[in-house]
């Protein structure tokens, strides 16, 4: 039970981190991904990359509490469904307008 929480907890970071990034741009590197006549669309990678160095961070101290088996499955999984929710709410997409 109290893996599933830390899972759950997990989840709800890296959502959080996810969205942060998309609305907060700190590091200014938007993708285009398509051009209409209104504006252009891009992906704001801001919101992944804080994720992806948090899962860094949780799997060294993982790493160095000697519980890398058992618990970096569940933290695979919930940075996996934080992702999956994110992209599906449309989290780190913009429009620019002309």
């Amino acid at each position: 039970m109290k893996r599933v929480i830390f899972t759950l907890l997990q989840f709800v970071l890296f959502l959080i981190l996810f969205a942060a990034g998309g609305v907060l741009p700190l590091f200014g590197l938007p993708s285009f991904i398509s051009k209409w006549a209104e504006g252009t669309r891009g992906f704001q990678w801001d919101g992944v990359f804080l994720m992806l160095a948090l899962l860094v961070a949780i799997l060294l101290i993982e790493a160095l509490r000697k519980r890398i088996r058992s618990a970096s499955p569940w933290t695979a999984l919930s940075f996996a469904l934080a992702a999956v929710a994110g992209l599906a709410m449309k989290f780190g997409f913009m429009s620019f307008d002309r």
